[in-house]
């Protein structure tokens, strides 16, 4: 009996490291786990994209969650991007207005931003010159953050004149060539004057006009997306 009881004693200390051995390695491959899907998250890190304009991005006239923002942001979720779209939108925005809260309106979270501004400029008759002088400065001060822009197009309405009309117009597509940036020629493409898609007030869009907008523009916005990912892989390597 003595003898079976020192076989006994002398196997503990063998269970003991075995065990001790067993915690060790279940905690390092707990450790390696929590550090790759650390790392995993980082990389799948939400992009995001300010959409910066006026009432055409607030949402005007429509349900927030019909917004242009929050409909494209759910569009582009269901074409399998993790991405957030932030309502930096402010109806009756002037560009003059835009550049004045630019600083605080883009914080330093946002990846890329889609600027959507003009059309008040151009109900209110503002010399195109001072139109195309904001929105240079809004897109320096972009460029110098090195955000990628997708600069939306605008048109004037035909009670100014020709004169003004092809002045305005021709602001957008020239600033896009200048700096580079990716365009979409009209941000109302599709949806002007067509009652089924707008208010009453035949301006702005209802949220199938909206929606509308986003089917249209998501072509370019996956391309702003795209931007944004072969930069973060450019800072990666």
């Amino acid at each position: 009996m003595q003898k079976r009881h020192n076989v006994t004693a002398e196997r503990i200390p063998a269970v003991g490291q075995v065990v001790s051995t067993t915690m060790i390695v279940n905690m390092l491959v707990a450790i390696m786990l929590f550090a790759s899907s650390f790392h995993a998250a980082a990389a799948e890190k939400a992009i995001h994209i300010a959409a910066f304009g006026d009432s055409l991005t607030s949402g005007y006239g429509v349900r927030p969650a019909d917004a242009f923002p929050v409909q494209l942001q759910k569009h582009l979720k269901a074409q399998g991007h993790n991405v957030t779209v932030s309502n930096g939108g402010v109806a009756g925005d002037t560009t003059a207005a835009g550049l004045a809260r630019i600083d605080w309106t883009i914080g330093d979270d946002v990846d890329a931003v889609i600027v959507e501004l003009g059309a008040n400029d151009a109900l209110r008759g503002i010399d195109p010159k001072v139109t195309r002088e904001n929105l240079q400065k809004i897109l320096s001060a972009l460029a110098g953050r090195n955000l990628p822009v997708l600069l939306t197009g605008m048109r004037s309405p035909a009670n100014w004149g020709e004169t003004y009309s092809d002045d305005f117009d021709a602001i957008f597509p020239e600033l896009a060539k200048e700096h580079s940036l990716l365009f979409y020629p009209f941000f109302l493409d599709g949806v002007i004057l067509d009652v089924k898609l707008n208010q009453k007030d035949g301006m702005h869009p209802n949220a199938k006009g909206v929606a509308e907008i986003v089917r249209r523009i998501t072509p370019s916005v996956e391309e702003l997306i795209g931007k944004v990912k072969a930069q973060r892989a450019a800072e990666k390597s």
